[in-house]
């Protein structure tokens, strides 16, 4: 995976608002690319760690976006980074619609992103460039030992990141009062949910 620019394998493609994070309510196209090796125990799409789907042609992608008016891109996965995302981001960027990527930062960045979102997984290694670019940073809160995790990821982001803490769906009664708590003690992060769940939507 990875080699080729004018294909990719798509797990789903649909037109929703965004549920996380700094654009949380934002109608943006989402494109789910098949690949992961992370494979976080509370991934909600784990079928889309195999890269067992049909390869799509970017050009034949990127009208699908067009004819949804769409005006934002959110690149997802899997692991999106395991592809080359030059074609699409420059067929999309052409054509003035942003391009907003969410990774684990565990490969190589390829493409032009108007917004990068880097959520860090345990027991993974992040590549020093999505620190120097990352938009905001995401992570997913599952135990309190996680606040800690959390802190030295934030210690290496560019000054302008923004900081999130995000509730795991199944934990987050427990959870976000912890997180809670935490943000009134540490200002510099916000909270995010999903609030596409809430919505009971993509």
């Amino acid at each position: 995976m990875g080699k080729q620019r004018d294909v990719l394998p798509i797990v789903e493609k649909f037109y929703s608002l965004q549920g996380e994070g700094f654009h949380s309510g934002l109608a943006a196209f989402f494109i789910r690319l098949a690949g992961c090796d992370v494979h976080c125990p509370f991934c909600d799409v784990k079928e889309a760690w195999s890269d067992h789907f049909p390869l799509l042609p970017v050009e034949e992608l990127v009208a699908e976006i067009v004819s949804n008016k769409a005006k934002h891109v959110i690149v997802t996965g899997g692991e999106p980074c395991m592809h080359n995302l030059d074609l699409l981001c420059q067929n999309l960027q052409s054509l003035q619609i942003a391009t907003h990527l969410e990774t684990s930062g565990t490969h190589s960045l390829s493409g032009s992103w108007n917004w990068i979102c880097l959520s860090p997984k345990k027991n993974t290694q992040v590549k020093e460039e999505f620190y120097l670019k990352a938009n905001e940073i995401k992570v997913v809160v599952e135990t309190p030992e996680d606040f800690a995790f959390a802190e030295q990821h934030a210690k290496k982001v560019n000054i302008n990141c923004l900081l999130y803490l995000q509730p795991e769906w199944e934990q987050r009664q427990k959870i976000e009062p912890l997180i809670v708590a935490y943000i009134m003690q540490h200002p510099q992060w916000k909270i995010s949910l999903q609030i596409h769940k809430y919505l009971n939507i993509r």
